[in-house]
């Protein structure tokens, strides 16, 4: 009973805006995703390309753009990405994703 299209597993990302430190390393991984605004801070970007401002607001991550976006949590100075499986909620990249 997973939310899945044509197959694939959706997932979303999120950032916590306290532990940002607004080295933009997300943004070069993944500008359609990322973005930092006139605060220094990254955010996420909806379909629209606007900017999701509230904490812990999450977007849909485009399958083709996921490899990007798991690097750019891997390599986050600040540890505050967060990767999350739509169908079951499980962060799967970022500070609180399990080890494998």
């Amino acid at each position: 009973m997973s939310q899945q299209t044509n197959g694939e597993q959706a997932f979303e990302v999120w950032i916590d805006h306290e532990l940002c430190t607004g080295d933009g390393i997300c943004a070069q991984y993944a500008p359609e995703v990322f973005e930092l605004d006139v605060d220094g801070i990254a955010y996420v970007k909806d379909e629209d390309d606007e900017l999701l401002q509230e904490p812990r607001a999450a977007t849909r991550i485009p399958l083709e753009l996921l490899p990007d976006v798991a690097d750019s949590a891997k390599e986050c100075p600040g540890e505050c990405i967060h990767v999350r499986r739509v169908a079951d909620d499980v962060e799967v990249w970022g500070p609180e994703a399990e080890s494998a």
